[in-house]
């Protein structure tokens, strides 16, 4: 929780209630190498932080894996289309090493959202982060 902890206060100040929120509503968990947290055609039922380990985000394309995410310790990852929307995911997520996980589920999500200080700005701080890194990424294969 405190790897957790510190990457929100690195980005916004927290106060007292919103740190208690935060442990209130994040779960965490510990998993096994080689464990699917989740496969395409599944709804993503949650936000995860990833406190320890290495996870692999990818999707199966015509028979073939492609690899899209290597998900560092000390992030954020999740399908966030299906995770917004309710819809399926195109996407699998793997654990590659045994992971510690923080995890938040979507009504919890949203509880968080409606009683901090800081979860809305939070998120659309580390979505726009993470699409400045894709988009940085592509720009490095090109010609």
């Amino acid at each position: 929780m405190k790897n957790l902890l510190n990457y929100i206060q690195s980005r916004f100040t927290l106060t007292e209630e919103d740190t208690r929120l935060v442990q209130h509503y994040f779960i965490t968990e510990h998993v096994p190498a080689q464990t699917k947290l989740l496969e395409a055609g599944k709804v993503e039922r949650y936000v995860y932080f990833l406190s320890e380990g290495i996870v692999k985000g990818y999707q199966n394309l015509d028979g073939k894996i492609v690899v899209q995410h290597l998900v560092p310790e000390q992030d954020f990852f999740t399908s966030l289309d299906s995770f917004m929307s309710e819809t399926p995911a195109p996407d699998y997520y793997e654990t590659i090493t045994d992971c510690k996980l923080l995890k938040i589920s979507k009504p919890d999500y949203n509880l968080l959202q409606t009683q901090s200080t800081f979860w809305s700005d939070f998120i659309k701080t580390v979505t726009n982060e993470h699409l400045n890194c894709n988009s940085n990424a592509l720009k490095i294969f090109r010609y």
